[in-house]
């Protein structure tokens, strides 16, 4: 009986040691196999479409540290359009009151009204009326309004888009290429997130974006009554005009009214 027991324990080891290099083998391909699936389930990192260097915003541990970098960042930009766009807003009120008083303008005057009202999609025949249209346009958009949709667009610059394509505002495109693909786009949608090579560009695209797009024409309309009434022209104001920015509607305007009360601390640091 011994004998036996001994027999069959001698031919068991003869046999596993027979399968060892076969079920090692197995065991390794699996392993690799494995492997190789995790790897292609990893996200491939995003190179960014820009060359900018951005702060690293998602590593500011402390909160109003990371938003005095977020706004040092973005607010020379925003200030620089609104220059900008003054100095453009003075020249069509200059050539407005020349026409109005019966004085021709000259070449240049003419060649710079032409370049700014084409800037802003509008017929450039240079009358009163079109001139009149364009100052509805051709206006600032509060630093502080700017900022906040900035911020909040972009997760305080911190969204894939932001950080990939220098997008600070959530602006689509519609053309294949012209910007990066939403995760979640639905099936069928072609739009895409727009990218941008360089923050002033970006923070461009947005201005004009506002004061062109006829879903912003509240907007525009809101300004130009404070205007008319010698009224600052408020931020928190013109955000009614900003129902068609995003799906959440009336919740988006209350939270960006509520973001732009609860950093006026930050806007002229």
């Amino acid at each position: 009986m011994l004998k036996n027991i001994i027999k069959f324990i001698l031919a068991a080891l003869f046999i596993w040691a027979l399968a060892f290099p076969f079920l090692q083998s197995d065991e390794s391909g699996s392993d690799e196999q494995t492997s190789s699936e995790q790897s292609k389930k990893q996200k491939k990192k995003e190179k960014p479409l820009h060359g900018v260097t951005l702060p690293k915003f998602s590593e500011f541990a402390d909160v109003k540290d990371k938003k005095r970098a977020f706004f040092n960042f973005i607010k020379p930009h925003v200030e620089a359009e609104n220059k900008k766009i003054l100095q453009q807003r003075a020249n069509l009120e200059i050539a407005r009151m020349m026409l109005e008083n019966d004085l021709p303008l000259d070449e240049k005057q003419s060649n710079d009204i032409v370049k700014i009202l084409k800037s802003y999609d509008l017929p450039t025949t240079i009358d009163s009326f079109t001139l009149k249209q364009a100052l509805r346009r051709v206006d600032v958009i509060p630093k502080e309004l700017a900022l906040m949709q900035a911020a909040n667009e972009s997760a305080w610059g911190t969204s894939r888009f932001a950080r990939i394509g220098l997008n600070f505002f959530g602006q689509w495109c519609y053309s294949k290429g012209c910007g990066m693909v939403p995760g979640r786009r639905d099936t069928g949608a072609a739009h895409e997130v727009a990218a941008f090579k360089s923050v002033r560009a970006a923070v461009s695209s947005y201005f004009k974006n506002i004061n062109t797009h006829n879903a912003y024409k509240e907007l525009r309309s809101i300004r130009e009554n404070l205007r008319l009434e010698q009224q600052p022209i408020a931020a928190t104001l013109l955000t009614q005009g900003l129902m068609s920015y995003s799906e959440r509607g009336e919740a988006y305007i209350e939270e960006l009214n509520t973001m732009i009360n609860q950093n006026r601390a930050y806007f002229d640091e």
